[in-house]
């Protein structure tokens, strides 16, 4: 038999398998083959000592998983409880006598009354089924529950990490293999509890079989008087009960404990005491809440000073250690800052600028926190993944730090160390923004949405029915920062394309198209195709389709070098999805279209140099052109339209450079770019 693994200090461990496979059978045959009495004891003993050694072990692990045998230990230690019990009875009904223990129940610890006796074993009975087996149960139906329905998010985190770079597949495979384990346990414990339930109201049956059982017996068979018949075999049953149940209490109260055991740095003793003497101020309050109770007139003075003068001690103790810990901590933090400048490499680590972060007042961190039920990261990696499926961008990971100089409910989104967006929330409040078909004005605290500068109110909680009734559209604090960051991601898109990334997009094509890589690399340098790229996702173009964008770079790199011209080629071949963002549900494009006196204008216009391309025209006919064009596109907003311009391939890029300026949200397309059986309806036209 191979060596079990980790077990080469403990000799013993290695046949624990045969160990726990004979005590297994030796449960069995405790209901049928009769033990001699003194093995009675002895196995009566060790049911109780093993009950209180696996109490003992729940205190002692850091986490659920870490005791992850206990669903079927349950189910061994209930069959054993259940054999000692068939083994008990058979003793009882036939001898009268079942061993020292149960005899030592019967008389000392319940005084030798049969009465008390069934009244304590009834109030156990009482305190393990409805108070605690009840609870534990509860507490695993819903662990298990909640553990399943979370593993869909838990996975989604642990292949974001593995996307961003964070993790090693290593470490997502270990984690994977930790969110099964765990659900497998929550399962197993939620159908282990039912064990501690049976075994409960098994006990109670098997005790009032016993009386009934043994009052026949008594009575009819050794012709014993009812009294003495009722006395000596309840007064046994009753031992027995009670030898029964104190082990089921203690190995119930053990399931109690891991089920509702949270992950820990320390044992349940460590982190009890801990956390309830975490902060003195309460203990100073309990203590002279205490003293109050020792003056009062009937209440005895003793007890309650006693444990006044205990608490308040402790209350001094923890206040002085936490003074002494505080000044400790500025210390070493003090003396880790002046070690930090010290060293030459200090300023270096000073020149890095985070790709992206968004700093927030203090108010804000239980947005952030997950402790305090915050899931703004969460909502992070789920704008990581919209991203990355809508525009084929892959964002760097975002820092969230706290920042003393903002307000307390401002944050700041920063991207490469800049200020690019900015807002304030209201933790305790709902953000609520009439879309036009709310008629009755809600009361509130009026402001302006950041992402879009659209009007809005802030409502509290108790009027967030009345506002949807309304045709509000209401939304939660962490929805209108998650809102702000995904389009100030989608507006800098190009910005956080570099060349790494980009190189990580072509090493994930090269592996399904070598020879296509091989070829454009061959005509176009790194540096060119992110600037194409770039280039696309300056107007909101995807960049998944990166085999059509390569190929068409491949094809055209090689006749020119302009970066404009490439953009537009690999524009015509997106021609199908380009098509496909501007459609309108009914499946045609709206648009506004320029005469061609204003194209032909802009043609000759055009400017080019070694360098560049300008276009040269007058200020005031480029103020003029886009007052025409923001007519226009007022006109095509009004129907619901999405403002989108239609116009010759040749002047397309350089309109769009007129309007980037003064109109970002305006699309600029042209009639190369419109996929074939595509509608296009022209619903006004530029002209000068």
């Amino acid at each position: 038999m191979a060596e079990i693994r980790g077990t080469t200090s403990y000799p013993w461990l290695k046949h624990s398998d045969i160990l726990v496979a004979i005590a297994l059978v030796m449960a069995v045959i405790l209901m049928i083959i009769p033990v001699p009495t003194a093995l009675l004891d002895f196995l009566l003993a060790f049911n109780i000592t093993f009950a209180i050694l696996v109490l003992l072990a729940t205190f002692y692990i850091r986490r659920p998983l870490d005791f992850s045998v206990f669903p079927s230990l349950l189910l061994f230690t209930t069959l054993f409880r259940l054999g000692l019990n068939v083994s008990t009875t058979r003793w009882i009904l036939l001898q009268g006598y079942a061993g020292r223990i149960i005899l030592a129940f019967g008389n000392f610890v319940v005084g030798g009354n049969y009465v008390v006796g069934a009244v304590i074993f009834l109030i156990l009975f009482i305190i393990q089924f409805i108070v605690i087996t009840r609870g534990a149960e509860r507490v695993a139906e819903v662990a298990a529950r909640f553990t399943l329905d979370a593993m869909p998010g838990k996975q989604m985190s642990i292949d974001a990490d593995l996307n961003a770079g964070l993790i090693d597949e290593k470490e997502a495979r270990r984690r994977r293999e930790e969110i099964q384990r765990e659900a497998d346990f929550y399962g197993a414990m939620d159908g282990a509890s039912k064990f501690v339930k049976g075994d409960a109201i098994a006990g109670v049956f098997i005790t009032l079989v016993n009386i009934i059982g043994g009052l026949i017996i008594g009575v009819l068979q050794r012709g014993l008087p009812l009294g003495e018949a009722l006395r000596t075999y309840t007064l046994l049953t009753v031992g027995d009960g009670l030898v029964a149940q104190i082990p089921a209490l203690v190995i119930s109260t053990a399931t109690a404990v891991i089920v509702s055991r949270a992950a820990a740095e320390h044992d349940l003793g460590v982190e009890l005491l801990k956390q309830v003497t975490y902060h003195p101020r309460p203990l100073m309050i309990g203590a002279s809440i205490l003293a109050l109770f020792s003056v009062v007139p009937g209440l005895p003075t003793i007890p309650f000073l006693t444990l006044a003068l205990i608490v308040g001690s402790m209350a001094y103790i923890m206040r002085r250690e936490a003074k002494v810990e505080r000044v400790r901590r500025i210390e070493e933090e003090k003396k880790k800052e002046e070690e930090e400048i010290r060293k030459p490499e200090s300023v270096i680590s000073l020149l890095q600028v985070d790709p992206m972060e968004i700093e927030i007042g203090y108010s804000l961190i239980p947005l952030v926190d997950p402790k305090q039920g915050g899931d703004v990261l969460d909502r992070i990696t789920m704008i990581r993944r919209q991203i990355a499926l809508e525009l084929g961008l892959v964002v760097p990971p975002i820092r969230i730090r706290d920042n003393m100089q903002l307000k307390p409910s401002e944050y700041v989104i920063k991207i490469r160390g800049v200020e690019v967006g900015r807002g304030e929330l209201m933790v305790d409040y709902y953000l609520a923004m009439n879309p036009g078909t709310a008629k009755e004005k809600i009361e509130g605290i009026e402001t302006r949405e950041p992402a879009f500068g659209l009007p809005a109110i802030w409502i509290p909680p108790e009027l967030r029915e009345r506002a949807e009734w309304l045709g509000y559209t209401v939304v939660d604090p962490p929805a209108v920062l998650a809102t702000h960051l995904t389009e100030v991601i989608k507006r800098h898109a190009s910005e956080l394309l570099t060349r790494q990334e980009v190189q990580g997009l072509i090493d994930l094509v090269k592996g399904q198209h070598p020879a296509l890589i091989e070829e454009l690399m061959r005509v176009m340098s790194l540096g060119e195709i992110q600037k194409v790229l770039q280039g696309l996702l300056k107007e909101g173009v995807p960049i998944r389709d990166l085999v059509t964008i390569f190929e068409t770079l491949a094809d055209y790199g090689r006749l020119t070098k302009d970066i404009d011209i490439l953009i537009e080629y690999v524009r015509q071949a997106l021609a199908r999805q380009i098509s496909k963002m501007y459609q309108t549900p009914e499946g045609f494009i709206p648009v506004v279209t320029l005469s061609p006196d204003l194209e032909e204008l802009l043609k000759s216009s055009v400017q080019r140099t070694e360098t560049s391309v300008t276009i040269v025209l007058d200020p005031k006919k480029i103020r003029e052109i886009v007052e025409k064009v923001a007519r226009e596109i007022e006109k095509l907003a009004s129907f619901g339209y999405q403002p989108v311009i239609l116009c010759h391939p040749s002047v397309r890029p350089y309109v769009r450079k007129i309007l980037e300026g003064v109109l970002p949200q305006v699309a600029v397309i042209s009639y190369n770019e419109i996929a074939s059986g595509v509608e296009v309806r022209s619903l006004g036209m530029v002209s000068l």
